[in-house]
């Protein structure tokens, strides 16, 4: 799971494996598989980052090698 921080500060955790596509406009949207859209404080970029560091975490790039 990644933290992420929703517009009020409220931070909580999202299952990087549910996130569809990723949206600015001009916040950054996050298109969920259940089709739900959450909206970060986080931009692009950091999101990205934490997705790698939790896929690190759990080994995945070990088996897309």
């Amino acid at each position: 799971m990644i933290k992420v921080t929703r517009l009020n500060g409220t931070e909580y955790y999202v299952n990087p494996h549910q996130i569809e596509s990723i949206e600015v406009k001009p916040d950054t949207n996050l298109l969920m598989l259940s089709g739900k859209h959450l909206i970060v404080l986080e931009d692009v970029p950091d999101v990205l980052e934490r997705i790698v560091e939790y896929r690190r975490q759990i080994g995945a790039f070990k088996n897309e090698e």
